[in-house]
C-alpha cells in the first residue's frame, strides 16, 4: 500500500524531529572534565568534526580529525574498541550532526564537549596545532 503525498510530508517532518531529539539528548562532558579524562589510561576517543583549517589552527590534544560531512566514510579511523567518543566542533551544530551519524552507524556512547572548542579555548586548556 502506497501512502498518498498528503501523508508523506508529516511523516518526513516527524522523522526529522525524532532525529533531532535523539541527536540533542546525550551526555555532555565539560572541558575541564575532559582534560582530566585525557590523562587517564582508558581515555575517551576525541573527535574534532571541524574543517581542516580549524583543526590545524588548534584542537584538543590527541583529537582525531573527521570533518562532519565525512563521518559516514571515516569509521575506520576510530579504534575498534573504545570506552566512548567525545565529539566537538566550534559551537555545536556540526557536532550534533556528527553525533547523529555516529549513532546511526552503531557507534556508542557518544558525548558532546560542553561548549565545544570555544569553551575549551576560553578555559585556557592546552591545544595542539597542525596535523
Amino acid at each position: 500500500m502506497e501512502l498518498s503525498v498528503k501523508w508523506r510530508r508529516p511523516l518526513l517532518g516527524g522523522a526529522a524531529i525524532m532525529l533531532l531529539a535523539v541527536a540533542t539528548c546525550g551526555d555532555d562532558v565539560t572541558p575541564k572534565a575532559l582534560s582530566r579524562e585525557l590523562k587517564k589510561k582508558n581515555r575517551p576517543v576525541v573527535v574534532d568534526v571541524r574543517s581542516s583549517f580549524e583543526y590545524q589552527a588548534g584542537h584538543v590534544p590527541g583529537a582525531i580529525h573527521i570533518p562532519f560531512w565525512s563521518v559516514p566514510f571515516k569509521r575506520g579511523m576510530l579504534p575498534k574498541e573504545h570506552d566512548g567518543l567525545v565529539v566537538y566542533c566550534e559551537h555545536g551544530p556540526r557536532a550534533v550532526l556528527a553525533r547523529s551519524l555516529f549513532l546511526m552507524m552503531g557507534v556508542r556512547p557518544v558525548a558532546y564537549l560542553k561548549g565545544h572548542m570555544s569553551a575549551w579555548r576560553q578555559a585556557g586548556l592546552p591545544m595542539e596545532k597542525g596535523q
